[in-house]
């Protein structure tokens, strides 16, 4: 197969959708990195460089409110809202200076949450009308925890008028295990952590005909990382999925996009198998937390000697500190620690060698 070439810039419509229909067929995925700011947005855009790939960038609605800053009053969202356009504007511009496409997204979205995705999403039809482009790319919904039924009415809702700006929708299916961005699911009911394959049948019947949708089903995911063993993935519950809505609807083989929640931690064959089952989003955050912390840490702990006052250090009481106290030296350490662990993560997905940027 030969390689897809994609020009630089924010993927939509369907480009997404042929971007998305590749990795399937190459059985490859894409990292999708949670970002807070331009440091990891910046970090993310250079590994997409590195690895000569797409990637996705996302932001959540407490990554999307620091990106504003904490000091913001966040009342009915507005600081989320603001800070996700002003992240969407950051990507966008430095996508192009960086080379690489770029799939822009926010995550999980739980109900009480969705005036954060009215905004964002009114911003995106602004965006359409001057440009003939979405702001992003696509935006999950996490309804997991409400009835399947109004799960999927709302996620129909939302899907039509997203489709309307050439705007892809993620929804999820199942509850994702652990703690992530304030939600907690760590005592969840076990059977809830698996999805099942009349759900997605559903799931395909309510929104195939409205528009471009991918699926979070859950096979065990679990967010954060964790002991081996302590997390039982079950990725052969999406080719069970797969099979299932085939059969029943006369598709080719694999009729559904998936993509894998909780991917920190995850082994190099688990993640192969899910791939291989039409898996072509892999979202990871935790690892890639501890890979901006831990050279950051490590610069602080060398030069400790150094940042105890602005004056004064192991080579005289009156010796200036100036140049190891500075944040463009010792935070471009945790970019560069972001960068390498997300050109591995290209890597264990199969996405290096597959596109021509």
């Amino acid at each position: 197969m030969n390689a897809l070439k994609l020009p630089p810039g924010i993927v939509t419509g369907n480009a997404l959708r042929d971007l998305y229909a590749y990795c399937k067929s190459a059985q490859c995925a894409l990292p999708a990195v949670n970002v807070i700011g331009s440091h990891t947005a910046n970090a993310a855009l250079a590994a997409a460089k590195q690895a000569k790939s797409p990637i996705i960038i996302q932001y959540s609605h407490g990554g999307a409110q620091f990106n504003a800053g904490k000091s913001l009053d966040n009342a009915q969202h507005q600081a989320s809202i603001a800070g996700a356009i002003a992240g969407a504007h950051h990507v966008r511009t430095l996508a192009l200076a960086y080379g690489v496409p770029v799939i822009l997204h926010t995550d999980h979205c739980a109900k009480k949450l969705l005036p954060w995705v009215d905004g964002v999403i009114a911003a995106g039809e602004a965006h359409f009308k001057q440009t003939g482009a979405p702001l992003f790319s696509s935006h999950m919904l996490d309804l997991s925890e409400e009835p399947l039924a109004q799960n999927l009415e709302i996620s129909k809702q939302y899907l039509t008028r997203m489709a309307k700006i050439d705007m892809t929708l993620e929804i999820e299916l199942g509850v994702t295990g652990g703690e992530e961005d304030g939600v907690d699911n760590a005592g969840v009911d076990n059977s809830k952590l698996y999805t099942q394959p009349e759900d997605v049948l559903a799931a395909y019947d309510a929104l195939h005909p409205v528009g471009s949708f991918i699926v979070a089903a859950s096979f065990g995911n679990t967010h954060g990382v964790y002991a081996p063993g302590n997390v039982k993935l079950t990725p052969k519950i999406l080719a069970n999925s797969q099979t299932r809505v085939k059969a029943d609807r006369k598709t080719d083989d694999k009729p559904v996009t998936f993509v894998f929640h909780g991917g920190s931690g995850s082994s190099p064959d688990e993640i192969r198998e899910a791939v291989s089952y039409g898996v072509v989003k892999m979202n990871i955050d935790t690892d890639t937390q501890w890979a901006f912390l831990h050279p950051i840490k490590t610069y602080m702990d060398e030069k400790s000697d150094y940042l105890k006052s602005q004056l004064g250090n192991p080579e005289g009481p009156e010796k200036p500190n100036k140049k190891h106290i500075d944040p463009r030296g010792w935070m471009y350490l945790g970019e560069k620690g972001m960068t390498a662990r997300l050109v591995q993560a290209f890597q264990d997905l199969g996405a290096t060698g597959k596109f021509e940027i």
